[in-house]
């Protein structure tokens, strides 16, 4: 067995890669070749009186690929409002800076534990590369303009995806702070030879775009529907992100992952749209509670729309290049770790990376 660092996982992980073993693990849910567990949450009261502890998995397994993954995070989890009069989610584990997050990676042939990874890069990559998949299926051929809407980690994997599968020409980017849309702009010009602008407002980054990315923490839309013009296509990072007239406005939209979480009535500890939880176990007293952000109907945790398996199969596509295409970058995600898991598991081997932990030691002689 092996415990594979963010490191490693950079130096073998490509986009195109990431991609590609996406898109055949996804098709792999028509035939019934793969299956995942939507993501379910459970939150406990922390040490400190504004936040909550949640502990987050997500399934997901693929008999052509032959392994089977889950995905654990531990964070404690807080919601400020900022002065600027933005909401984000924040986190952290054990101090502010630092994350816990783990991939266990087994063979669905014969049971093996086969690696333990951490999850950082593969977590922003398998998102990126999953927003890339609703580009090349549903942008238009001759888009080479983008709008971002934030400029983190995951604004620079959507951005890498999207060259993979579109010639992208130029960027504005937009996010509140000056110096993180800047050196957005310097180092993904330089790392991509495009041109990245840096604008002072998310709607000057969405007009006149082929494609809008939203890659936020917000709890509150960050465009609005108004400043979308036919042709553009919209992806998104979080549901809270986009405002409900978006989906009126939208003539095609599709969900990545084929069904969300059925919230059973009657129970008052599981519930979704917590956060940016779609459903959620929730311990506490009720003032406890009331630390979390209250419960909301966010679109893109429902389950009603088309899937990607829809689109992929030409069941749903775009008709003609003035519509507007909505790819709900939301489900799937167990799957995801799986697939791309997998891969960096397999590109490990072949270079002999990986620190090797005992098998033995997570094997036993008492049957439970």
């Amino acid at each position: 067995m092996l415990f594979i660092d963010n490191a490693m996982v950079q130096s073998v992980l490509t986009m195109d890669e990431c991609i590609e073993v996406q898109e055949r693990a996804f098709l792999g849910l028509r035939t019934g070749a793969s299956i995942h567990r939507p993501r379910v949450d459970m939150y406990v009261p922390c040490e400190r009186d504004d936040g909550y502890w949640r502990w987050g998995t997500m399934e997901g397994a693929s008999s052509d690929l032959g392994v089977f993954a889950i995905r654990m995070k531990s964070d404690v989890i807080t919601w400020p409002r900022h002065p600027d009069g933005t909401w984000t989610e924040e986190k952290y584990c054990v101090e502010p800076g630092t994350y816990c997050g783990l991939i266990f990676l087994l063979s669905t042939r014969n049971g093996e534990p086969l690696a333990m990874i951490n999850d950082g890069h593969l977590q922003h990559m398998r998102v990126g590369g999953g927003a890339g998949l609703g580009v090349k299926y549903l942008s238009r051929p001759d888009a080479h303009v983008v709008g971002m809407i934030g400029s983190g980690g995951m604004a620079r994997t959507y951005l890498r995806a999207f060259t993979c599968v579109r010639e992208i020409h130029r960027v504005r980017v937009y996010s509140p702070s000056t110096a993180n849309r800047e050196a957005y702009a310097r180092e993904m010009s330089d790392e991509l030879e495009v041109e990245v602008e840096p604008v002072g407002s998310a709607e000057e980054a969405v007009r006149g775009a082929d494609i809008v990315s939203t890659c936020t923490d917000s709890n509150l839309p960050v465009i609005q529907a108004d400043w979308l013009e036919p042709g553009m296509h919209v992806t998104n990072l979080g549901p809270a992100e986009l405002p409900q007239l978006l989906f009126e406005r939208a003539d095609v939209i599709v969900r990545q992952g084929q069904s969300g979480v059925t919230v059973p009535e009657g129970d008052p500890r599981f519930q979704a749209g917590r956060g940016h939880s779609p459903a959620a176990y929730i311990a506490g007293t009720e003032e406890e509670m009331q630390r979390l952000p209250p419960p909301a109907g966010k679109e893109g945790f429902s389950g009603r729309f088309p899937s990607f398996v829809d689109l992929a199969t030409g069941a749903i596509r775009r008709e003609s290049a003035d519509q507007i295409t909505l790819y709900l970058n939301v489900g799937n995600q167990g799957l995801q770790f799986a697939a791309v898991g997998s891969l960096v598991y397999e590109r490990c081997r072949e270079r002999n990376l990986g620190r090797s932990i005992p098998t033995e030691w997570f094997l036993q002689d008492i049957r439970d």
